[in-house]
């Protein structure tokens, strides 16, 4: 049995549901009573997995959408290796939105309103194509749902992408929503909104804390590189043990 949190189980897993009779649509498509899935994908941390995970949807012909943070300390969009991750998944024919903090602007609904149209805007000026889609980054339950449009855009916290159809996720590398196979939704042939985290799927080791301990590692070693490339004081630790 192939093993569930890799690259070959996403692809095992997804075609498991199609072979159910479903149909990959977006959320400008799905209908609650349609069995319509919408494959999901926040990048909490992670640009270049997002990438790899971008590509194989690509190669079995499915479109997701890629939900991109513009504040965050764990990788920064417009930099070179962030910039062509982004453009790789948005050649890849997938859509990218707009992943929002909103802890960051407090109870101003002013605030948020204009934070959404100035993030959208730095995310549409990467990718040349526009934001229609948000989603709430660790949303509070206040926002779950949230049925308010955005700066003009809709978000995947909405009552009909949320309570109106199925949703699952695997949320700290965990089904805790229940497996999606044996989702009610599934059961009953409704839409589903399936949300994973490329992090979960594409890396090293077996449990989530292996994966994150990974991230941190390759993370570690880029900066040593590119420390010892812009400062010369800077000699990276690995070398510092050869000498």
């Amino acid at each position: 049995m192939t093993v569930e949190f890799t690259l070959a189980g996403y692809r095992e897993l997804i075609a498991a549901i199609l072979a159910r009779g479903y149909e990959i649509t977006d959320f400008s498509q799905t209908r609650a009573a349609r069995r319509h899935l919408i494959l999901r994908h926040d990048i909490d941390q992670c640009l270049a997995s997002a990438a790899r995970l971008a590509a194989v949807e690509a190669e079995q012909g499915w479109r997701a959408s890629y939900f991109v943070l513009m504040r965050s300390e764990m990788y920064n969009p417009f930099s070179p290796a962030g910039l062509g991750a982004l453009r790789e998944i948005a050649g890849a024919g997938h859509e990218i939105g707009l992943h929002l903090d909103a802890s960051i602007y407090g109870a101003d609904a002013a605030a948020l309103e204009a934070a959404v149209e100035r993030e959208c805007a730095m995310l549409e000026s990467i990718t040349g194509q526009r934001v229609s889609m948000i989603s709430f980054h660790r949303p509070s339950p206040n926002l779950r749902p949230y049925d308010r449009i955005l700066a003009g855009r809709g978000n995947t916290y909405e009552s009909r992408f949320f309570d109106e159809i199925g949703y699952c996720s695997d949320s700290r590398g965990a089904w805790r929503h229940g497996r999606p196979r044996d989702h009610a939704a599934i059961a009953e042939g409704r839409a589903l909104q399936l949300l994973t985290h490329a992090i979960w799927w594409v890396g090293e080791g077996d449990r989530p804390e292996d994966r994150l301990s990974a991230f941190l590692d390759r993370r570690f070693s880029l900066l040593e590189t590119e420390l010892a490339a812009h400062c010369a004081v800077h000699t990276p630790r690995k070398l510092k043990e050869r000498i």
